[in-house]
């Protein structure tokens, strides 16, 4: 045991970072994401150079562990947390359709299609009863995947990008409710951040449907389906998120977790899907509730990364 006075060890360095720490692309990538869609062209692309930064680290982490550690590599990549290889790449490889950087999109597009179906396998399989938030993520990485490719679809007119998209949103739905059945409840007033995913799974499902109809590749029926299945998951994602808020009131948890980064996606990923959705389905009153949510999230991030940069400072 160290003495009273001693010198706490530093965090984990770049090369140790666990699975989760995705999450902190994710968050970062939709926050830029969310501010493009408000306008503050400036701040979007500061995050969106963040972003990109760290999931260039974490790529090279991902590799390195892959080539140098293979036995730790594969017993990272059972778990969910894994998922957000995924999630992360769909998440800044729309920010980048959206910057006007297509071929970039594409190419992270086809990474991310590349080792979702891998990553899930893995995870699926080791699935059990009672699990935490990161459950979800297969969910996530799913949808994020819709996210991208319909964002592709309206800006080069790739059609066949959102004809697959459709299959995996319903898909992703599917895959939501098998992940509720497994997760733990009781997480909702325990969980250390990643409780959060809950909500942030129907948030980017809810972004996914906005982003089919926003296409006009479909008929007026197969429209209104997807307008109004993205109307509903974004209601139930505004359920989960005032139940979770409120959570956060009644069992306070301030220690800094790296799984507090799983709080901010969701945060900034809800704001994302009411801009969106409020422009699919002709409301543009969700305007005022998305801005807010954004910045909510913003101040989420900024508090967030005090607490991870406290974490490794000596004492």
């Amino acid at each position: 045991m160290r003495g009273p006075n001693a010198t706490p060890r530093p965090g984990p360095t770049w090369s140790q970072l666990p699975p989760a720490a995705g999450a902190a692309v994710m968050a970062t990538g939709i926050i830029s994401v969310g501010l493009h869609l408000t306008g503050h062209s400036v701040l979007s692309g500061i995050f969106l150079v963040l972003a990109a930064a760290l999931w260039l680290v974490l790529a090279a982490n991902f590799a390195n562990r892959l080539v140098n550690d293979p036995a730790r590599w594969e017993s990272e990549a059972d778990t969910p947390p894994a998922l957000t290889a995924v999630a992360a790449t769909t998440v800044l490889g729309t920010r980048f359709s959206l910057f006007g950087w297509q071929t970039t999109a594409e190419a992270l597009l086809a990474l991310a299609a590349l080792v979702w179906p891998v990553l899930m396998i893995n995870v699926v399989r080791h699935w059990k009863r009672r699990m935490p938030g990161n459950v979800f993520l297969g969910c996530v990485a799913t949808e994020g995947l819709v996210v991208l490719a319909a964002t592709l679809t309206s800006a080069t007119g790739a059609h066949w990008l959102a004809y697959t998209g459709m299959v995996l949103f319903w898909g992703g739905l599917v895959l939501y409710v098998f992940a509720l059945l497994r997760f733990d409840l009781r997480q909702v007033a325990t969980g250390a951040g990643d409780q959060w995913i809950a909500a942030g799974a129907l948030a980017i499902a809810a972004l996914a449907g906005a982003k089919l109809v926003s296409t006009g590749l479909w008929n007026d029926d197969d429209t209104d389906t997807l307008r109004s299945a993205a109307v509903l998951v974004l209601v139930l994602d505004v359920v989960w998120y005032v139940v979770l808020a409120v959570a956060e009131v009644w069992w306070p948890r301030w220690d800094y977790d790296i799984r507090r980064w799983s709080t901010v996606f969701p945060m900034g990923m809800t704001a994302a899907a009411i801009l969106s959705v409020g422009t699919a389905a002709d409301a543009p009153w969700l305007r005022g509730p998305g801005q807010v949510l954004l910045w909510v999230a913003v101040a989420a991030w900024l508090a967030t990364l005090v607490g991870a940069l406290r974490s490794r400072a000596p004492r």
